[in-house]
Parts: C-alpha cells; structure tokens; sequence
C-alpha cells in the first residue's frame, strides 16, 4: 500500500555514495536525516515568505517563530517518514496557492506539489480537497483550470508513479489505490490499533500544539475572512482522520503548518504583550523538544551501533541478530551496512480476510518461552545474538540460563516503559562454552 516513490529519493542517495566509494555506515544513517532537515529549512523559509506577501514582515516574523519554536516540528521534521515529506509539500505548496485577494499564486506550481505529495503519501488529498474545491468557486477560467492544470499534472504524476512502481513490483500497481481500499473501506489500520473518534480533538491537535494551542485558538477569531479556508482545512482534515480507527499523532501533522499561521497571527496582535508571550512559547517548547528529540525511546537507534560493531568482528558469517522487540522497533540494514544474518518479529496485517489470524509477533509475546524452544528446537538454530526489552528477561531467563546466553549490553530506552516496551534494551550473547548443567 506503500509506493515506491519516496524509498527511491533515499535509494538515491544510498546509490551515488555507493558509487563515490563513500557509502560509509555513517553516512547511510546521516544523509537522509541531513537531506530531511535541509528540505523542512526551506519550508520554514517559504512558509514566512508567504506570510510576508499576504500580511507583512513583522506577521511573517511571528508565525516563523511560531514555527521555529514548534516541539512537535522539531520532533518530526527531519525524520525520514512520509507524514514528514507531506508536511513539507504542503508548506510548499501553500506557497504557490492563491489565497483569496491576494494577486499572487501559481496553479501549476502548486497542484503539481499537491499531486507529488498525494504520489508519496495518498492521505495528502484530505487537507487539500477544501482548498483546491474554493480555488475552482473563486477560478473565473474553470475549465481552463482543470484542461490547462488539473489534468495533465494529474496524468504525469500517476503516469510517473506508475511506471516506477511498475519497475520495482514487477507487476502494475495502483498504490493509491490499494491505500484508499487497505486504509479506508477495509479499516485494516484497525490492526495496528485503535482509538476512539474524539482522540484527535481531545488528544492529538492538543499535545502536538502543545502551548501554542491557546494562541491557534486566540489566531482563529482575530483573522481575517480569507484565511478562513486555511481552518476550514484543519477543522476538516481532523474530522476526516477521526472517522479512521487506527490514529496517530503523526496523521495529523501536515496541518501543524496552518495552525502556525493562526499562532503567529495572534502573536503579533499581542502588542505589550508579545515578549514575555514569546519567551513563554519558547522555553515551554524547548523542553519538549530536546526531551523527545535526544532522550526518549533513544535506545532502539543507540543498540544499532552494538549491532554494527558485529560487522568487523571476524566471526561475522556466523553470527545470527534476533531482534525479539514488537515489529519494527529498530532500523535494520541501513544502519548496520554489512551482511549480517539478521531477523525480527513479523506482524503484516493479514490480507485474506481469516478473522482468527494472529501475527508472529502476537503468538510470541502470547507465550515467548513456548515460541523460543519450538523454533530454536535444534542448539544450531540458535541466534548468536538477542535483543529484548528489559520487560521480556524475567519470562525467557531459563530459556537464557538453558541456551548459555550472557548480557552483554544494557541500552537505556525510555523513562515511560509500557506494555511490551521495556526502559533498557539487552543484548545477550551465546557464550561459546555450552553449560549443560
């Protein structure tokens, strides 16, 4: 349900470092963030660029800072995730729309954006269907917009998405699509859990607008008439995500940009205010954003580079990384660059419609010990290495005890353990003396 699309930007990257003989594990780990953070500069930029034409300087200095103070921003905007590249289109693209009564804007510049963004993540239509559906009322040339615009951008960027899926699936694929029917008419995302319909109101736009709420709320009633499509985009990309059972904070993250324009808006209006308003915003965001961006849930990524190191041992060939963690917790290859013998928990959504279908991961956590000793039945099928929350020694300890496993490593994780995510990684390694005992 997934394009290709994006994954090629960073094959890209991966393939001219690959050919200038500096594909070094660093830089494979680097470039895409590097690369992510140079785009969401520039967004930034636009993004008070824009303000500065329709209003003035002094508003596009308060909504850049808006921006710029932002957690949730400086939380997700150089994370290599296709919420984030719809985030960045989006801006983008908003600077190219016509807002009404203002002269500038560009229907091809920004519908080709729009259509690039909906190619890379399909869920980038929902905030655009208002603002492009009040571009077509207040268009006097409309059928010069949809013959001249809409059409033959739209055919390019399907054609194009087409084709390099085409190459990569070896089949044709409407990705799409699929996304529309896996997400919306069969709700598979209820898979990967569920939440009620007010959590977008009650919890999502509050927590990543964190204190700049009350100024989002305070923008909204100061603005102008025009910038009304702007929440009208808001109020109804929430509305549409509430309707999806499966929600996170990340969904709603492309509209985070028209909320800053709301916060800079007010901001500016705070006249005597406005200092101590602005101090305010920035220390109570910059704990936040230092916390969730250098601390918290750190050790998936820090236990990658014990798992690297494998790489330049001479035992490499025989090594074998069991990652026994809920499915993707960790990278994998990309951070680690060698051939390695590696495994995780699988949980692919089940696509045949079997109603009594459990994922490999659910059927290990259901019962680890049983699900160890009837896969590793034979010592030479044994991994080399484990990795596990800290959560899951206490239950495997005689399996460990048993199979001549020794902690090797302790990886700080998080201070919020829940669940299955434990506050330490371990890794264990099979000690080459077996123990019978």
């Amino acid at each position: 349900q997934a394009g290709y699309s994006y994954p090629l930007i960073f094959a890209s990257i991966y393939k001219a470092l690959q050919l200038l003989a500096q594909d070094d594990v660093q830089l494979l780990i680097w470039v895409p963030r590097l690369a992510q953070a140079v785009l969401a500069a520039f967004a930034d930029v636009k993004l008070y660029s824009l303000v500065q034409r329709l209003e003035n300087a002094e508003t596009a200095k308060c909504v850049y800072f808006c921006q710029l103070c932002s957690w949730f921003t400086w939380y997700s905007c150089t994370r290599t995730l296709t919420n984030t590249m719809e985030t960045l289109l989006t801006i983008f693209a908003l600077s190219y729309y016509p807002v009404k009564g203002s002269k500038m804007g560009s229907s091809c510049k920004y519908l080709a954006l729009v259509a690039l963004a909906i190619v890379i993540r399909p869920t980038a239509v929902i905030p655009w269907i208002p603002l492009v559906f009040s571009h077509f009322l207040q268009e006097q040339r409309k059928a010069d917009l949809i013959l001249h615009n809409c059409i033959p951008i739209g055919l390019v960027t399907v054609g194009t998405s087409l084709i390099i899926d085409r190459v990569f699936f070896g089949e044709w694929v409407l990705v799409q699509l699929n996304f529309l029917k896996f997400n919306v008419l069969q709700n598979l995302g209820t898979f990967y859990g569920s939440h009620p319909w007010h959590w977008y109101f009650t919890q999502g736009l509050p927590v990543i607008l964190g204190t700049h709420l009350p100024f989002f709320i305070h923008g909204c009633v100061l603005a102008a008439k025009r910038y009304r499509i702007l929440l009208m985009a808001v109020i109804w990309t929430v509305l549409v995500y509430s309707m999806l059972s499966h929600k996170e904070f990340r969904f709603i993250y492309p509209i985070l940009p028209f909320c800053m324009v709301f916060c800079g808006y007010s901001l500016k209006h705070l006249k005597a205010w406005k200092k101590s308003a602005a101090s305010f915003l920035l220390l109570s965001n910059l704990l936040p954003a230092l916390y969730t961006g250098l601390i918290h849930q750190r050790g998936a990524l820090d236990v990658m580079s014990h798992i690297q190191q494998l790489c330049n041992n001479s035992h490499q060939s025989q090594a074998f990384v069991f990652i026994m963690m809920p499915c993707h917790s960790t990278p994998f290859y990309s951070h680690v660059h060698c051939p390695l013998k590696m495994r995780f928990l699988q949980c692919p959504p089940d696509l045949t419609g079997n109603e009594s279908y459990i994922d490999e991961a659910d059927v290990f956590y259901s019962n680890p010990l049983g699900w160890l000793n009837k896969e590793f039945y034979n010592d030479t099928l044994l991994p080399s290495h484990l990795i596990f929350f800290s959560v899951l020694e206490q239950e495997i300890s005689s399996f460990l005890a048993l199979r001549g496993y020794e902690k090797t490593a302790t990886v700080f994780h998080t201070h919020v353990p829940q669940g299955r995510v434990g506050s330490h990684i371990y890794v264990y390694r099979k000690g080459t003396e077996m123990n019978h005992t």
